[in-house]
């Protein structure tokens, strides 16, 4: 009986975890099908093509949107993770009381719903008398991606030793050099672990960018919710696809590379 016990139980568990991995990715496998579907239906096989692939790249429209988005994304992030690592280590350096006060604070745009984020740096926009357009998204990816950092960095700055630095100092480097040979080496994890968190939220923000946006301009979010309508084209899910495949490579390097040189 406890042989079939333990048996029945891992079969559970087995068809469970799988049950959770198909309804993950069965829509993934599905749009990567559709991407080579030479018909355009989404019920009927019209034949194994590449053409969509080649509309994409031929696309001003798609390509112009994924530029934004992939420059907005990697600049946001630069800038919020430079802004947010300044940030934490002032509040690292704080009293107690202040510090968990600041803290409360930047959790908030993070519990925050992104449309009352979003109309409210609109309206902030238009009340500076600020045209939207590529500067507004730019500031509003900024500014939301600014606690993202914060939250990423210090949990590292509580393990980093204060005395290392002080002896640095002592030793007679300045405070500027002290900090990138001492302290910067520690927290570099979590300033990495933020600029990844940051472009990915960047990445795949919607709403936030659809109030700060102005005519003309488009990231892929905007652009699919505007084709959505009119029906979104198979050179859609080809571009999925590729930003699919390329996030999964970089995960399988990222976590195989340190156990080839382990």
């Amino acid at each position: 009986m406890n042989r079939k016990s333990a048996f029945l139980r891992r079969f559970i568990q087995d068809f469970y975890l799988v049950l959770v991995v198909v309804f993950l990715y069965a829509p993934i496998a599905t749009m990567t099908v559709l991407s080579f579907n030479n018909s355009k239906s989404r019920t009927q096989w019209g034949g194994f093509t590449t053409k969509w692939y080649g509309e994409l790249f031929s696309s001003s429209t798609i390509m112009d949107a994924l530029y934004n988005t992939l420059l907005i994304a990697f600049v946001s992030s630069l800038i919020a993770v430079i802004i947010g690592t300044a940030a934490a280590i002032a509040i690292n350096s704080m009293k107690p009381v202040p510090r968990s006060l600041l803290m409360g604070i930047t959790n908030i745009p993070m519990l925050n719903a992104d449309i009352v984020t979003g109309i409210s740096l609109m309206l902030a926009f238009i009340a500076f008398g600020i045209s939207l357009g590529f500067q507004t998204i730019l500031i509003a990816h900024i500014t939301f991606n600014i606690p993202y950092v914060i939250l990423s960095v210090m949990p590292k700055l509580k393990q980093t030793d204060k005395s290392t630095y002080e002896a640095a100092l002592d030793l007679g480097a300045t405070s500027l050099t002290a900090f990138f040979k001492v302290v910067f080496p520690d927290i570099l994890p979590g300033v990495l672990s933020g600029f990844l968190l940051a472009f990915t939220m960047s990445l795949d923000d919607f709403i936030i960018t659809h109030f700060t946006k102005g005519a003309g301009i488009n990231t892929l979010s905007t652009l699919i919710y505007s084709e959505v309508r009119r029906g979104i084209k198979p050179s859609m899910y080809a571009l999925s696809t590729i930003i699919f495949l390329t996030v999964l490579v970089l995960l399988l390097i990222t976590n195989f590379a340190p156990r080839r040189k382990k």
